[in-house]
């Protein structure tokens, strides 16, 4: 379940680098570019803590 969390998170923090490139090369505008780095703000910190400074379940 962690590493479903941990990909998403990756993704949403892309989500809040990528676009800002995009606005810089017109490829975007400026509105789309806020609202995806809003989006991408919102998903990261609701899955980041749920795997961040976690220990891993040791089975047994």
């Amino acid at each position: 379940m962690n590493n479903i969390f941990k990909i998403i998170s990756f993704i949403s923090l892309g989500l809040t680098i990528v676009p800002s490139f995009l606005v810089f090369s017109g490829s975007i505008t400026a509105d789309l570019c806020k609202t995806l780095m809003f989006v991408g703000t919102v998903v990261w910190f609701v899955t980041a803590p749920k795997w961040m400074n976690k220990k891993e379940e040791v089975e047994v």
